[in-house]
């Protein structure tokens, strides 16, 4: 019998597919640090988005995917880059224009406009922290402020001094000439004002480690490059960190790929090893933008929470990550549906079957029993046609089909419950828009309605879609999914449903007798 190290080693699932990339890296010696280790990075300079935890979460996919496939310990660091200075007021901030008058500070030395930080920086990086605290990731947090400023950085800082003309050698031939004129490595904190200063460098003193240029004003400035006086511009920071950390794996989205022979050239020069990467494609909004953490559009962390479970969130970053994939609200009933069938299917799999199950890599091996006996899409219309106001009222519906299920030994479907209701609220309430059958969908629900009416069986799901295939059949609808587009719309208000046989079954076969009869006499429409 295969071990589980036999069948990950051939497994074609994209994190074994990198596992074994990153493991190629030490197949003469293990790493002299004792450790493989990967990095994340993070820019606070707007409100942690999804995008920014999907590189945490699949980061961790690939670690867990190395750890069975080899005995090196492994670290994982998300460092944020909280030195960066704040380049443009975001968007979806309290008091926008109270942060105007501290553009280009350092992101830790901008005031927080929530209040509740010590600084704008130190918020967006609790933000981050808290949810990947809540949700059990592995870690360890550094933010760049202190990095430089505890002289973590200087060594590295100081080869840069030594090695100016070669770094600058590769930059500038990515520049355009304007901008070439006046560009540096380096950008100097003010002593004054504490802004980074996008100046131009009038000498690096390599023997010394200072740099020297004149401020706005004309003012001439020497200071070291070491204890947080200076900072890298942030491609050379990329490549620079590698190098200071011995990071040996960084994934990062598509619009990093062109200046990853950048980076790489950077760490090299600066004595280190270049790590492997892995490129995903980007988020998209409901608009087919690219989501932006300033612009604030797309999902934040905390709304994808406020409907569904965070696994269902890591459900969604495994698929396809080098596909480009809309993220807006109306992705989340789909995850979390995929999600909970992933963890139904994986008892009866074999070990093969099972490595390739996303729910392997978002539970590294362990996952749990699914407790939704009644899935999302089916607890949005039952809130839909009960009007819900709380996941107590969909409890009476759920305790009658499954009446093992209770709040206590089913929390996930609790928890579901409770996200269906504030989804039904927030975005199936305000669009749905009920219609009138035309003669035929009406001669279809009256038979159906009439053939509700004479059962006599138990309420099973699946006997009830019998009927409700068998109805559509016979009434000449092909595709058979017109006739299902017809029941949605005329009771559900809406395109799309859940199987409806398992929502009559939920629902209440008389119940569901008495809708469609509603309907017909024009009550859901009118």
């Amino acid at each position: 019998m295969s071990s589980l190290r036999d069948i990950a080693l051939t497994s074609k699932a994209w994190p074994f597919e990198e596992a074994r990339r990153l493991a190629k890296r030490y197949d003469k010696a293990p790493p002299a640090k004792g450790h493989v280790l990967f990095e994340t990075g993070y820019g606070p300079s707007g409100l942690p988005h999804i995008g920014t935890f999907g590189e945490v979460a699949r980061t961790t996919m690939i670690r867990r995917a190395f750890e069975a496939i080899s005995d090196i310990p492994t670290r994982l660091i998300c460092f944020s880059d909280d030195m960066d200075g704040m380049r443009k007021v975001p968007d979806n901030v309290p008091d926008p224009e109270g942060l105007r008058a501290h553009l280009q500070k350092p992101l830790t030395a901008v005031p927080d406009p929530f209040g509740t930080h010590a600084s704008f920086g130190h918020h967006n990086n609790a933000m981050l922290r808290r949810f990947l605290d809540t949700f059990g990731f592995e870690y360890e947090f550094i933010s760049a402020t202190d990095f430089y400023r505890e002289g973590r950085f200087d060594d590295v800082l100081l080869r840069a001094a030594e090695r100016y003309d070669a770094l600058m050698e590769v930059m500038l031939a990515s520049l355009r000439e304007e901008r070439q004129q006046t560009y540096s490595i380096f950008l100097p904190i003010h002593p004054e004002t504490g802004r980074v200063l996008y100046v131009p460098i009038r000498h690096v003193d390599a023997k010394d480690g200072t740099v020297t240029f004149d401020d706005e004003t004309g003012r001439e400035w020497t200071l070291p490059v070491t204890g947080g006086n200076v900072k890298l511009q942030w491609k050379p920071d990329f490549g620079a960190r590698w190098a200071a950390l011995d990071v040996d794996f960084e994934m990062f989205g598509k619009d990093h790929s062109t200046n990853a022979p950048i980076y790489d050239r950077i760490c090299e020069i600066l004595g280190g090893r270049a790590p492997e990467h892995y490129v995903y494609e980007l988020f998209l909004d409901e608009n087919g933008e690219k989501i932006s953490k300033s612009k604030g559009n797309g999902l934040t962390i905390d709304e994808w929470l406020t409907y569904a479970s965070a696994e269902s969130l890591s459900y969604f970053m495994f698929q396809k990550p080098r596909t480009a994939k809309r993220m807006f609200f109306d992705v989340i009933p789909r995850a979390v549906d995929e999600y909970h069938q992933q963890l139904r299917a994986w008892p009866d799999q074999d070990a093969a079957q099972q490595i390739a199950n996303p729910v392997w890599h978002i539970h590294a091996g362990q996952p749990p029993a699914s407790g939704m006996v009644v899935n999302f899409a089916t607890l949005l219309n039952l809130a839909s046609v009960v009007g819900a106001s709380d996941a107590a009222t969909l409890w009476g519906f759920i305790r009658r089909y499954a009446p093992d299920a209770d709040p206590a030994t089913h929390p996930d479907l609790d928890a579901a419950a409770e996200g269906a209701v504030r989804y039904f609220r927030d975005f199936v309430a305000p669009a749905r828009v009920f219609r009138l059958p035309d003669d035929r969908e009406r001669a279809a629900m009256v038979d159906l309605a009439d053939r509700l009416r004479a059962w006599d069986g138990a309420p099973e799901a699946e006997a009830l879609q019998s009927v409700v295939f068998a109805v559509g059949r016979e009434h000449g609808f092909d595709p058979l999914r017109a006739w299902f587009k017809a029941l949605y719309e005329v009771l559900l208000g809406a395109s799309e449903g859940p199987r409806f046989g398992g929502f009559i079954a939920l629902y209440g076969v008389d119940e569901t007798r008495a809708l469609i009869e509603r309907a017909l006499a024009g009550e859901l429409a009118g």
